[in-house]
């Protein structure tokens, strides 16, 4: 699956079943469920389920908490603009 074919899942009314916890939340990131794609990021517990967890925070706003998890992640506190960090993460994932 690439990118392309990802964001035409986001057309369903859920995640295709074989994804991985952190792209399961980017999914649900993308159609607004902000609760559920964090309860998936928690349930992740390695860099990348940080990564996912460090977007997440700073989709909410909360620049303090994301960068708290880009650290755990071992990755620099994005400064691009959200929508284009979810299309580096989803693609890194895929």
């Amino acid at each position: 699956m690439d990118l392309e074919s990802f964001r035409g899942t986001l057309d369903n009314d859920a995640p295709p079943a074989d994804l991985a916890p952190a792209l399961q939340a980017m999914w649900h990131q993308a159609k607004g469920d902000w609760h559920r794609a964090h309860e998936l990021a928690q349930s992740q517990d390695d860099a990348i389920g940080a990564w996912v967890h460090a977007h997440l925070h700073r989709v909410e706003g909360d620049a303090g908490n994301a960068g708290y998890w880009y650290r755990r992640a071992g990755k620099d506190h994005a400064s691009q603009s959200l929508d284009r960090e979810w299309d580096e993460i989803v693609s890194a994932l895929l």
